[in-house]
């Protein structure tokens, strides 16, 4: 498997990429969010790939983060009917973050007005990624909504990690938040570590 190419930009279109890597150009299927982060042509870049091998075809697709690249693979893996161009389709509407928040929202009317994402395609999605996302991707995606300041999202950040240790939510932001409060200069770290001996 091709994990990630390095090389020189050829080539840069809204859905594909051309990528020189030591003489051999590689034609890269790519979704938006990815193309808004590349660099212009004739520049390095090194972008995270997925190879899909097909009996007539191998098809490389790539993408700017780990998150746009994980949510591609969580969706070939695990929606029945969710092939390549479909979950494509899904990072071009809408981001990791957000999408994660709708599946463990259960917003299926949201998910149906992604383009190719149908009504029935939207419940699969939900039934079959809700257990997989967690239950943190809601705060996440609430967070991500309200743009928060470096001191918010540090806040953000510990109460994050504090759910995926298995802490519920509001007890976990109520928390932070009091410390925060009498710590203000408190990193991730120091604030995730408070929390831990006041819970």
């Amino acid at each position: 498997m091709i994990s990630f190419l390095r090389g020189t930009v050829v080539e840069v279109l809204p859905t594909r990429l051309i990528l020189e890597v030591t003489g051999v150009g590689y034609d890269i299927n790519i979704p938006l969010s990815t193309y808004d982060k590349l660099p212009q042509p004739g520049q390095e870049l090194k972008i995270l790939t997925h190879l899909q091998v097909r009996e007539d075809a191998h098809i490389l697709y790539g993408f700017a983060t780990p998150e746009e690249r994980d949510l591609f693979l969580l969706l070939l893996n695990n929606v029945s009917g969710v092939g390549p161009k479909l979950a494509l389709a899904i990072l071009n509407g809408i981001t990791p973050v957000i999408f994660r928040g709708l599946v463990v929202a259960g917003d299926i009317a949201a998910l149906s007005r992604i383009k190719g994402v149908g009504k029935k395609t939207a419940e699969r999605i939900i039934v079959e990624l809700r257990d997989k996302v967690g239950v943190s991707a809601a705060w996440e995606a609430a967070s991500a909504r309200q743009g928060l300041s470096p001191e918010e999202q540090h806040v953000n950040d510990a109460v994050l990690a504090l759910i995926s240790l298995g802490y519920k939510q509001a007890e976990a932001h109520k928390t932070v938040r009091a410390i925060r409060d009498a710590q203000p200069k408190a990193t991730v770290e120091e604030l995730v570590k408070e929390a831990l001996k006041a819970l």
